[in-house]
């Protein structure tokens, strides 16, 4: 993905904004009809799908902290994130909210695009990538919701009435939800171009539908997305993926921002010392002592000292600005290294790259059949760009389906370490035990619920999920909690 310009669409923005939780904002003066007369007019309707991507309860905040924080990767003594890393979230959690109401957004946007877009006089083979993208974006957008708050309403046409029939649905089943996005992600990857010069091209449909699998746990289904990316190489260097900026075949799919207040990225403020830091105050997602150690500093290329910086030892993952003062020594993520610019940097954030397509290659073929060479081969390439060495099918680690279940859990948790996928990730291990207790892993989210709150017996596994926000129960009268909330 190279860089694109995504700004505010002002009226257009208003006429692709969701009702109900689904977004109340009037419809605004353009209707719809009226607007959709040219191929400028579905760009930019597409564009306005891309910008939902860039939000506070999106890739530029609260999508990732939601994603690290409750995990054993970060830390933070900020308050802000004190819900999410002690697992005591409520329903008025705002990061909770945040993320519920911007996916929405989203998926509205998405939804005008599919309405609209077909009847738009203008070149059909656009007109069909245009409609592609807009499938990978509402089933990123549902595929980010279902797995946060399970079954959600499931929206296929925009909310433009106000009507209470037209904004407010009752929930769909995590089943219904998933088979759309599976249903929108294959859809998308019929029209696409393999790599997409500006956005979205069918390597990140399939790279998303490989995720989406691996979460379903279908495992055969998850290997066939995963070896239908092709043609991209991971890039020779870890760290030459940092900051993101559209850095290689590597980068499927990345939100770009471009460092102005129209679209800048607020994480490296939020997670960088000062300096560079535009500000000093206690940082979110900070990396625990934990991590550090379970990584191996020296041999491994993507946690070992790579040089001093105006930030710190730069440790390639993390920095360490070391024992300064007040809020700015100790470990920092690094993968946002640019200028924060005042909560607006322009670095990108990434949604998919190719090493965990190809880790996910490796755990659904070892999940099918046991450790192979198969699947060594792509477990192998993320180790050895990482400068560890190969494994062979003699190696301890690929003695049984366990040690290499223990060996890529390990891999996936150093290799995407604070991208936003661990507390996923720990989600479908415990998932996966549950539904096969012979199927362990080191650590889940459930022995994390457990050990934050010091639950005397079985940990509450209504943590797997987050509850569906306040704000949405109290606009929504179809609307229904989840279990424990």
């Amino acid at each position: 993905m190279k860089k694109i310009f995504i700004a505010a669409l002002g009226a257009l923005t208003m006429l692709a904004g969701c009702k109900s939780f689904l977004d109340r904002e009037p419809l605004g003066t353009i209707a719809p009809a009226n607007f959709f007369k040219s191929a400028d007019d579905a760009e930019a309707s597409l564009t306005s799908c891309y910008d939902a991507l860039q939000g506070a309860g999106g890739y530029a905040q609260d999508l990732i902290t939601m994603g690290e924080m409750p995990g054993d990767n970060c830390t933070s003594t900020n308050g802000d994130v004190n819900a999410l890393e002690k697992i005591i979230w409520t329903p008025n959690t705002s990061q909770i909210y945040n993320v519920y109401r911007q996916a929405y957004t989203g998926v509205n946007r998405a939804n005008v695009v599919l309405k609209y877009v077909p009847t738009v006089a203008m070149d059909t083979v656009r007109r069909s990538q245009i409609l592609a993208e807009a499938h990978f974006i509402r089933g990123l957008n549902y595929f980010n919701l279902v797995r946060a708050y399970g079954g959600v309403p499931l929206r296929l046409s925009p909310s433009e009435s106000g009507a209470s029939a037209d904004i407010n649905l009752a929930r769909a089943s995590a089943d219904d939800v998933y088979t759309q996005v599976i249903a929108d992600l294959q859809s998308a990857a019929l029209h696409m171009p393999a790599s997409n010069p500006n956005r979205a091209g069918r390597n990140a449909a399939y790279a998303l539908l490989a995720r989406v699998q691996l979460t379903r746990r279908n495992w055969a289904a998850a290997q066939a997305a995963a070896q239908a990316v092709t043609g991209v190489t991971l890039n020779t260097t870890f760290k030459s993926l940092f900051p993101a900026e559209n850095k290689g075949s590597e980068s499927l799919f990345e939100v770009y921002f471009n460092g102005t207040t129209e679209s800048g990225n607020f994480l490296p403020d939020e997670i960088l010392p000062s300096p560079p830091a535009s500000y000093s105050y206690p940082k979110f997602n900070i990396p625990t002592d934990e991590l550090i150690s379970f990584a191996d500093t020296v041999n491994d290329k993507r946690w070992a000292y790579n040089g001093k910086t105006n930030a710190g030892r730069d440790h390639v993952s993390y920095v360490d600005a070391g024992k300064g003062g007040g809020n700015d020594k100790g470990p920092f993520v690094y993968k946002w290294t640019s200028s924060p610019n005042f909560f607006n940097s322009p670095d990108n954030t990434y949604v998919l790259r190719y090493a965990e397509v190809l880790l996910t290659q490796a755990e659904a073929i070892n999940e099918q059949t046991g450790p192979s060479t198969a699947a060594l081969a792509p477990l192998n390439l993320v180790r050895q760009r990482a400068g560890l060495p190969a494994f062979t099918i003699d190696s301890p680690q690929a003695l049984t389906k366990q040690a290499l279940r223990n060996a890529i859990d390990r891999e996936r948790r150093l290799e995407l370490a604070f991208e936003g996928e661990r507390w996923w990730d720990l989600i479908r291990y415990a998932r996966q035990t549950i539904a096969d207790p012979s199927a362990t892993h080191v650590v889940t989210a459930l022995d994390i619920i457990k050990q934050q709150q010091k639950t005397p017996a079985a940990a509450n596994a209504n943590y797997l999920v987050f509850p569906i926000p306040q704000g949405e129960l109290n606009t929504n009268p179809l609307a229904q909690q989840n279990p424990g909330y």
